[in-house]
């Protein structure tokens, strides 16, 4: 088995994660037993491997590659994302976020490239050398990962998830679950209904998929539940009892989520349109609950637990992410200057007139940037200028000349909404920090975050020493604030 290897130092530090079973590391990277050919999280509870017979991968793909299979007994395909896509701008981390996506799944490795900017060939190289398998081996990890959700989460024939996960044919989705996790479709699917995975719940209603979403301890949850419930925009977001239910857009059609946080996981109950949508909604859930971070890494620079440090903030917090660039750019700039609650509902009747229809709980989606540009003038009421930016912003994206994904640079991505008449510094790092799950911005000159600074007592002209977490230091001081004003946390209902 020919393998790329983590380097020799890192190796002192995964083999004493693996040897203490902390799952802490899930999903940062994966371990290779030569012995026994197959690899594993670090927290699989199976017998620890001596040194002289393991190695360490930094991508599931990349041991697929050299031909290990994938443990039963811990699922490394089921464990958290890695938080260094989030964390890295660099190429690989990019191509991460947008394999993750579907981006090849749609369009090919050619898709890839282009959206990059950057030659098949180049590509990749660069994925080979720094994750240890080129794209269309991460790829097919991705795949192999979202056919066994199917397989042990619906009753749907196995030919149509062959098709639905992406593959080509239905011998390759067979000959790639028999070579990834040792069994064939039919087998994984008998043992699953005999023993419930971590990451899966029994198949209910037809349609209907219900998943358990991992993330590493701890999690603020009263955070995302406040941020989630005091943005709803009725009409195609609801709160109600603790769950955040909604429809968004999907590559193939659309989709209705309905998340709540339990103990351990996130339960999401997705009904698709179209099941080939299942991968990229579920990365596109995880974003916007920034599921991937690294808790403990995050809190230990913020000084949280410390005796003198942290200012008094709880555990866990997370980033808000998105479901969708260009509605999060729209909504942002309907909101500029006005309150939480005016900008719902200037919203929701955008939503409730261009929005398009459709089944379920939540009866409407966000309208494409093509519908706002053609008619928002005619719907979006206020200051006449700031209505035209709005629609202006949206014909730029709904002509192409600005794009909204999660494979751009944090600094290109700045410069262009910056471009926009209309988007001031403020709007271009919270639109920044979101849809890219940017670490490292401050939002130093919003109101709510410097009164959180006032309580806290941190400067925010001196926070270099909490780079590159700033990001997470907003949602702190943010909180803090809201606790001040009374208006945290957020009601069940």
């Amino acid at each position: 088995m020919d393998e790329v290897t983590i380097t020799a130092l890192d190796f002192e530090r995964c083999y004493r994660a693996v040897s203490t079973r902390d799952s802490r590391f899930d999903g940062q990277f994966f371990t290779a037993v030569r012995t026994t050919g197959i690899y594993c999280r670090p927290s699989c509870p199976a017998i620890t491997p001596k040194r002289a017979n393991v190695s360490f991968l930094p991508t599931a793909a990349a041991a697929q590659q050299a031909g290990y299979r994938a443990c039963r007994r811990c699922l490394p395909d089921a464990a958290p994302g890695s938080p260094l896509w989030n964390v890295r701008a660099d190429l690989a981390a990019r191509a991460m976020r947008l394999i993750g996506d579907g981006v090849i799944e749609r369009g090919g490795v050619p898709a890839l490239a282009s959206t990059l900017g950057y030659s098949q060939r180049q590509l990749t190289r660069v994925l080979t050398t720094e994750l240890g398998a080129g794209p269309l081996a991460l790829a097919r990890a991705h795949r192999a990962h979202t056919a066994r959700l199917l397989i042990q989460t619906t009753e749907m024939p196995m030919s149509d998830i062959a098709f639905a996960a992406g593959f080509a044919s239905i011998r390759q989705f067979n000959d790639t679950v028999r070579e990834v996790f040792a069994v064939s479709p039919s087998t994984m699917r008998t043992e699953s209904r005999r023993s419930p995975r971590a990451d899966v719940v029994a198949p209910a209603t037809p349609g209907l998929l219900t998943l358990r979403l991992p993330y590493r301890e701890p999690l603020d949850t009263g955070w995302p539940a406040w941020f989630l419930s005091a943005h709803t925009v009725p009409g195609m977001e609801t709160w109600a009892g603790g769950s955040y239910t909604r429809s968004l857009r999907t590559p193939h059609g659309h989709a209705t989520i309905r998340l709540s946080f339990q103990p351990g996981h996130v339960r999401a109950e997705l009904t698709l349109r179209d099941m080939r949508d299942l991968a990229p909604t579920v990365a596109r859930v995880r974003h916007l609950l920034d599921l991937d971070a690294d808790p403990h890494g995050i809190d230990e620079a913020l000084g949280i637990g410390r005796e003198s440090g942290g200012a008094g903030f709880t555990p866990g917090i997370r980033v808000p992410g998105c479901l969708d660039g260009p509605e999060l750019l729209l909504r942002t700039m309907i909101g500029q200057q006005i309150s939480v609650q005016a900008a719902a509902t200037h919203t929701a009747r955008l939503v409730d007139a261009l929005g398009e229809q459709i089944e379920g709980a939540v009866p409407r989606l966000f309208p494409t940037p093509a519908a706002v540009a053609e008619y928002g003038a005619d719907v979006l009421t206020g200051p006449a200028r700031r209505v035209a930016a709005i629609v202006a912003a949206a014909r730029a994206i709904a002509e192409g000349q600005l794009v909204l994904h999660s494979g751009r640079t944090a600094a290109d991505l700045r410069r262009d909404l910056l471009a926009l008449d209309g988007v001031g510094p403020w709007t271009a790092d919270y639109v920044t920090m979101r849809s890219l799950a940017d670490p490292d911005i401050l939002l130093g000159t919003d109101l709510v975050v410097r009164q959180g600074a006032a309580h806290a007592g941190i400067d925010l002209a001196r926070t270099e020493r909490w780079a590159p977490w700033r990001s997470y230091l907003s949602m702190h001081l943010w909180k803090t604030a809201l606790e001040h004003r009374g208006v945290f946390p957020v009601p069940t209902s």
